[in-house]
Formats: C-alpha cells, structure tokens, sequence
C-alpha cells in the first residue's frame, strides 16, 4: 500500500481538498426540458371555448332583454333601494357583531349561568331557518300588542304599543342581527381559543381580571382569525337582505327590482340589475376583507411582503453607506 503526500492529490487528479484540478472541465450543465402535460392545454382550451359559447348564447338570446337592463340599472329607484340594502347590512352586521362578542364571552364565562344561556341563545338562532325567524319577526306586533314597563305582577309604568314603536325595517334589522350574532359568537369564540393560554395567565400575573384579560390582551391577538370569516359573515349578510321580504319588508334590492318587473312584464333583466349590484357590492367588500385581513396578519407569517423586503433592501443600503464612511 502506497501513501501520497498530503496535498499532492495522487491518483486522484485534484487538490488536497478534494476539488477538481484548475485544467480540469467541471461537470456538463443539464438541458432541462419542461414536461409536457397536453391535459392542461386541453383542459383550459375546452372551457375556454364553453365559457365563449355561454357568453355568446347570452349576449343573443332575446330573453334577456339587455336594453331594458340597460335602461334600469341606474334608475333612481333602484339605486335607491341598494342604498336601502346596504343600510340594512351595516346595521345587522354592526349589531350582530356587538352581540356576538357579548354571546362569545358569555360562553367562556365560568359563571355557568352566563355559560347555559349563551349555549341556549345559539341553539335556537343557529338551529332555525333565518327566513322562518323573519317571518316571526314580522308577527311581533301580533304576538305582543302590547308591552308594558314596569314591576311584574305589581304596577306597570309605560306601555308601549308594538304596532306603533317598531317599523318593518326595525324588524328586519333586528331579526337579521339576532340570527347573525348566533354565527359571530363561535367565531368569536374560536379566535379568542386560538389565543394561547399563557396570553391569560401572563395578564393574570399583572393583576388583571379575566374581563381586562378578555378585553385588552385576548381579543385584539384573536382578531387575525376573527377577521377572515367575518369578512365572509358580511358578504353572507348582504345578500340575506333580500330575505327580509318574509317580514314584510319590500324597499330594498331584490323586493324593488322584483315589483319593478311588472313594468317590463319580463322579470329576466330585473334579476340580472339586482345580481349586478349585489356583485358590485360584494367585489367591494372582497377588496376590503384582502387589505385587513392582510392588515392584521402582520407578524404571524414568516414571509416577507414585496414592500418589507424593499425596506429591508433600503436599509441594509443605508447601513452599508454608513459602514463605509
């Protein structure tokens, strides 16, 4: 057995370190060809051309009457009654959400009072159809003529006729706010659990109770989850307005255009001038629930944003000036 000096690389045609030599070609370079998938180009040139016959056989079909659609989908009544709609969807949801959060704590409480009467609250809101508590809604007045404010069974100070005090669009945004907040209160709940639990008991640490814990530690860290399906809540709530009609309520979009079709005795175009607003609205919204859902998930993902790493560039410039001053 022969040994080589170190560094000589006998036998082996390299360095000490195991290398190449300097005269040596390093390795061929590999022509990487992408595979082919004829599947997807197949695919995608199928919809295509289904997705063109669809919009073609729309734009000629006479049925839809794309003049008259034209004609109302800025009329003044319309734009009226989608005021109307968005009205109604910023107050449920407003109220739903305040409730909601109320509810969620409750059914975190340790007092099992609060924790059984919030269970019971989402049992009957979450178990019934929303068209069906409208419809009770609507009833209110029928149900209770009358309510009176006072000490039960002793004297009463105030009655208050139903009749008179609620409107059918109060009745609407209330049975609305009611239902929605059965929904907001499990996600409340689920994001105030996504929270980990030493959040809490670091507070408790500090001195706080479990309300200030709640309310100044827990809350604000959940919002990240809470966010993204509130966002949806509220496009849910938009179009669910035009379920309010059970009430009856009859001025907002869906109820307008549909009493509108009997002017145009083809109530076709009226649907697509309502589904157009309703799509308007709901692209807004969607642009809306990307900026603050981005907004809030800053710091929970290790990804740097094309704005962070362009700061990050800048200064890392700007500390390299200052180093080689």
């Amino acid at each position: 057995m022969s040994l080589s000096q170190p560094g000589t690389g006998a036998g082996t045609g390299a360095t000490g370190t195991g290398q190449p030599g300097a005269g040596q070609p390093g390795p061929e370079l590999i022509q990487a060809v992408p595979l082919r998938r004829p599947g997807r180009v197949i695919a995608a040139v199928l919809v295509l051309v289904l997705l063109g016959l669809f919009l073609y056989g729309a734009a000629t079909n006479s049925a839809y009457d794309w003049s008259t659609f034209g004609r109302y989908l800025f009329d003044r009544r319309v734009s009226q009654a989608a005021l109307i709609t968005l009205s109604l969807t910023a107050l449920a949801m407003f109220f739903a959400i305040l409730l909601g959060v109320v509810l969620a704590v409750m059914r975190l409480s340790p007092n099992p009072v609060l924790k059984w009467v919030s269970w019971g609250f989402l049992w009957v809101f979450r178990g019934t159809p929303v068209y069906v508590q409208l419809v009770f809604w609507g009833l209110l007045v029928v149900i209770y003529k009358q309510i009176d404010l006072g000490i039960p069974f002793v004297h009463q100070f105030a009655h208050i006729s139903t009749g008179s005090f609620f409107s059918t669009y109060w009745l609407a945004v209330i049975g609305l706010s009611l239902n929605e907040s059965a929904y907001m209160a499990e996600i409340v709940r689920a994001g105030i659990t996504s929270v980990d639990e030493g959040q809490d008991e670091a507070a408790r640490a500090l001195g706080m109770s479990w309300g200030q814990s709640t309310l100044r530690i827990v809350l604000p860290q959940a919002m990240r989850v809470i966010i993204p399906p509130t966002g949806n809540e509220l496009i849910s709530m938009l179009k669910t307005t035009s379920l309010v009609t059970a009430v009856p309520y009859t001025l907002e979009l869906y109820s307008r255009t549909r009493d509108l079709s009997v002017e145009t005795f083809n109530p076709i175009p009226m649907l697509l001038v309502a589904s157009a607003w309703y799509l308007f609205f709901t692209s807004v919204l969607m642009v809306g629930q990307f900026y603050l859902e981005r907004y809030f998930a800053r710091g929970a993902s290790r990804t740097m944003s094309a704005k962070q790493l362009q700061s990050l560039a800048n200064a890392q410039a700007v500390g390299s000036q200052h180093g080689g001053i």
